[in-house]
């Protein structure tokens, strides 16, 4: 996958394509859905498949703007773009800075510029509510009436009877009903960042804690959570602190710190993934330290219980990318089954159902790879 941050980047006479625009924040299960529409009409028609995504995204420009405050956000870019790649569904992906002059730009302006004349676009696919251009002018019906280029509106995806969306995700999330947004998403709500130098208090009271950069974005979650890490380690669990610290600081923006269970090594400077896999409870000022600490204690107890014996890797493995190459399956296969750890044996389940579109090659290229590289892991 190919990324595009300027203009000046994409080379001349790129295309033709197959084009489609979002945010794409969080890559839920309707972003997916469009995304696989977009690789087969592109494989059907020989074309490139191109997503066009804004950052910042467009509503937290207009707060700015406005001195309102941000609105939620699910995914930082660099996390959204792993998880466009991981799809396997994208030839390319072209950034578009949202600022003052792009908001000004007119919906026809938009169309003529960028779909015809930079992407060479033939087949445009968008969401149902898809809007574009100064004022918001631009919608599905005049996109349709372009001869240049076909439109089509991707249908919703429902799940439990709603309509996937990222405003339900970061709902869900807000709530601290981690298993329905991972219901909405296909994959447990994920963050990432590198592990920078912190104020080291947690190793002071018995909890060495990884402190995680992550951009300055709101996001819409915040209490202690029972975690996976993925780092150069593979994968380990833990517990983690989302929030403001309020008993030892006062912080503006939210910190993520991660304590991993039976690690000892250095992570500075490195890159971990955060899984949050179920929320313990909400943030809380306590009188002291030492009232804190004990609370630690329990938490730490709370997320062994739920992760110390396990024998099920339930829900991670993401179905869409069986629409990957056969080499990346492989290498997602082997990463879950490292995590995981020797042991009695395990169930290795999907996050959700199977596509009906998957390649059933690709699925017997899952189950083979799992069949042969779970081997080494199960106790004699």
């Amino acid at each position: 996958m190919t990324l595009y941050t300027a203009l000046s980047e994409v080379p001349a006479g790129y295309g033709p394509s197959v084009v489609t625009i979002g945010n794409f924040d969080g890559v839920h299960l309707g972003h997916r859905h469009i995304l696989e529409r977009l690789r087969r009409e592109a494989d059907k028609r020989g074309l490139a498949a191109v997503a066009i995504v804004f950052e910042p995204q467009p509503q937290e420009f207009f707060s700015r703007q406005r001195g309102a405050e941000k609105p939620f956000r699910l995914s930082p870019l660099r996390e959204k773009l792993r998880l466009l790649r991981d799809t396997g569904c994208l030839d390319a992906v072209w950034v578009l800075r949202f600022n003052a002059r792009l908001a000004a730009v007119s919906a026809d302006d938009f169309i003529q510029h960028l779909l015809i004349e930079q992407l060479h676009t033939r087949h445009l696919l968008i969401g149902d509510d898809f809007r574009f251009g100064a004022g918001r002018q631009g919608d599905f019906s005049l996109l349709s009436r372009c001869p240049e280029f076909t439109t089509e509106r991707t249908p919703s995806v429902m799940v439990q009877d709603v309509r996937a969306s990222s405003t339900l995700v970061r709902q869900a999330l807000s709530e601290g009903r981690l298993g329905y947004a991972a219901s909405l998403l296909g994959h447990p709500y994920s963050l990432s960042g590198r592990v920078k130098h912190g104020a080291k208090l947690g190793r002071t009271i018995g909890c060495p804690t990884a402190n995680l950069h992550l951009p300055p974005h709101r996001y819409p979650l915040c209490g202690v959570f029972v975690i996976a890490a993925h780092g150069a380690f593979g994968t380990l669990y833990g517990v983690a602190s989302f929030g403001r610290n309020p008993t030892v600081s006062s912080l503006p923006t939210q910190k993520l710190e991660a304590h991993l269970f039976d690690f000892a090594g250095n992570l500075y400077g490195q890159r971990l993934r955060i899984d949050f896999l179920h929320k313990l409870r909400d943030e809380t000022k306590f009188p002291g330290l030492p009232e804190l600490q004990a609370q630690i204690a329990a938490d730490i107890a709370q997320a062994r219980a739920r992760v110390g014996d396990k024998v099920a890797l339930q829900g991670n493995f993401d179905p869409f990318a069986l629409f990957g190459t056969p080499e990346r399956i492989r290498e997602e296969a082997a990463q879950i089954l490292a995590g995981f750890g020797k042991g009695s044996g395990h169930v290795f389940n999907l996050g959700h159902g199977i596509n009906q579109h998957t390649d059933p090659e690709h699925a017997k290229v899952l189950i083979d790879a799992v069949h042969e590289l779970s081997r080494p892991y199960h106790s004699q």
